[in-house]
């Protein structure tokens, strides 16, 4: 197959998956659209917009927290004031561009998993299972606790003492991690209890700040999965999660983004996002390769610190 075709394949299968998760936006803003567009409506700026976006983008898929970050830039920006929830569902949901970012680098992985549903591939249906597995736990609490963790969680106090005990955490194992090149479990060689555990680890992520990628690559690894898999698992586990979560903050609150934001801004921010998780995910592998886990570890700590001082 022609590199052109394969570009082309990414494309329409990364268009489809974001028309299915931007859907329950269109369903929310309809049942919205006879309150009209409100006397806020496109309050967020063009730069504002950018920065959202790379913010998201490049911190998605590093083991720093996207969410974190974007519950700092928006209160540094005053977007979090008088909007909490709105400003909140929009942070989530312009995760549709990492979403793409992923469906575009890993696409061979996605094909994989499709014949495996189809019943031509057994390793495909095996990565297909495990990431069920390991998204169900963080899943269920989420949906449970989602009130909670929205109102006691979202801030910047939270978000740096999450920083600095994954940074401390990071330090603690990065050296027991399994560098990438050694000879360990394949993705596909998974059993379902480690996809489980793997899982119930990935609850941490529930916490803003921790990471949603930190905790995954941690769970990998305690099952004996190299860096490098651990990494691609956590990118792929993460894809699933963030589908979920975003077409649910979609159908909760796609009403109160548009309402508050406008059509142009939220989209812009999604496109940015998207180009800036394909620089980050290829920045992370560069990274992991050469000097591990522990850069991340030192700039969560300094993250920390900044944030109590600053706020």
């Amino acid at each position: 197959m022609s590199a052109c075709s394969i570009a082309a394949r990414q494309f329409r299968t990364a268009c489809f998956t974001a028309c299915l998760v931007v859907l329950p936006f269109g369903l929310a803003a309809t049942s919205h659209a006879a309150e009209g567009p409100g006397p806020e409506a496109g309050s967020l700026s063009l730069l504002e917009a950018v920065v959202l976006g790379a913010v998201e983008g490049f911190t998605e898929y590093l083991p720093i927290s996207s969410t974190g970050h974007l519950v700092i830039v928006q209160q540094w920006m005053g977007l979090a004031a008088g909007e909490q929830d709105a400003a909140n569902a929009f942070a989530i949901c312009i995760q549709i561009g990492a979403i793409m970012a992923v469906l575009w680098l890993y696409f061979g992985r996605f094909r994989q998993v499709f014949r495996g549903l189809a019943g031509t591939d057994a390793d495909g249906l095996r990565l297909f299972r495990n990431l069920v597995i390991a998204f169900t736990p963080a899943a269920v609490l989420g949906l449970l606790f989602s009130d909670l963790i929205k109102a006691h969680l979202f801030g910047p106090r939270p978000v740096a003492m999450a920083s600095l005990v994954g940074g401390v955490v990071i330090l603690l194992v990065a050296n027991k991690i399994k560098p990438s090149g050694v000879p360990e479990r394949r993705l596909e060689a998974m059993t379902w209890p480690q996809s489980l555990l793997v899982g119930a680890i990935h609850c941490l992520a529930l916490f803003p700040g921790f990471s949603r990628s930190l905790a995954a690559i941690l769970g990998c690894s305690l099952v004996g999965l190299e860096l490098t898999a651990a990494v691609e698992f956590s990118f792929l586990l993460g894809l699933v999660t963030l589908t979920a979560a975003t077409a649910y903050e979609g159908l909760a609150h796609g009403g109160e983004i548009v309402t508050r934001y406008g059509i142009v801004m939220p989209l812009l921010a999604i496109g940015v996002a998207f180009v800036a998780a394909i620089l980050s995910v290829q920045f992370m592998l560069r990274v992991l390769g050469r000097w591990g886990l522990a850069p991340f570890g030192y700039y969560r700590i300094v993250l920390s610190a900044l944030i109590l001082l600053w706020f």
